[in-house]
């Protein structure tokens, strides 16, 4: 995997991004390149700005101020070119739970416009195992049953574009192994391109070709995986996960033989 693409292969492009709540400055200007056909991490721990920066992609939340281009157009000010392009997956976005697994496929797929509706639900209800599920409530179903409806959702349009928050949240090893599979699978076919927010660090080593680090909504660093793990002396995504978080680190030295070292500089 390329770890350089070149900068007209942008899909994303996000510049100086900006979200302030009422107490709380969650994203505090921030800038990357996500870049067409690959699979980009974005990690931090609790309350860095991922979910924030994933909902100013969408179009969800307003940015305070920046600039968000996908799929070269402008979100802030052309978001319906690019909507049905592109799509959204999360364990903690609830689907009508009164509706049938079939009936909210329905809806979502007439409501991307995708054709032949049903032809492409009972597709995905094969490649995802949910056959058996079709005819229940989703508000019936287990998390990890929802979390693979959520999925199926999300590729109903065939996005060029996949923002994924966590997708394999709650599922078994077995299962979440089968959905990192049929991903790669679908971008391979596809030319997809991916954000991937994830605390699932063995999922960025597999899935990923870049990773950008975020810390109380900065940018603090960004790479390959393994441009990363060696940066940090480390042997796995883990432990250079809990160095940045932790502050203990100083990428020009490695990390300290206490596990303490100089911060980054954020």
């Amino acid at each position: 995997m390329s770890s350089f693409p070149t900068p007209t292969s942008a899909v994303i492009e996000v510049r100086d991004l900006r979200k302030g709540f009422k107490h709380v400055e969650a994203v505090r200007g921030i800038s990357f390149d996500v870049h067409r056909g690959t699979t980009t991490a974005l990690l931090g721990g609790n309350g860095a700005g991922k979910t924030t920066t994933l909902s100013m992609l969408l179009g969800v939340l307003t940015p305070t101020a920046g600039s968000i281009r996908i799929l070269g157009e402008n979100m802030l000010r052309h978001p319906y070119r690019v909507l049905p392009r592109i799509n959204f997956t999360s364990p903690y976005v609830d689907l009508p739970k009164r509706l049938t697994v079939a009936e909210n496929l329905r809806v979502y797929a007439r409501l991307y416009g995708v054709a032949r509706p049903q032809v492409r639900v009972d597709e995905l209800a094969v490649e995802l195992d949910l056959s058996d599920l079709t005819a229940r409530p989703y508000g019936d179903l287990s998390a990890g049953q929802r979390t693979r409806v959520s999925l199926a959702k999300a590729l109903l349009n065939r996005p060029e574009v996949l923002l994924l928050d966590e997708p394999t949240a709650s599922l078994d090893p077995d299962v979440g192994d089968r959905m990192r599979t049929l991903l790669e699978q679908y971008q391979k076919r596809s030319g997809c391109t991916m954000l991937l927010a994830t605390h699932n660090m063995g999922e960025v080593e597999r899935m990923c070709n870049e990773v950008i680090m975020l810390r109380a909504g900065l940018v603090v660093d960004q790479g390959s995986p393994q441009s990363l793990l060696e940066r940090y002396g480390r042997g796995n995504m883990d432990d250079v996960f809990l160095d940045i978080a932790r502050e203990r680190v100083n990428p020009d030295h490695g990390a300290s033989a206490d596990g303490h070292g100089e911060g980054i500089a954020s």
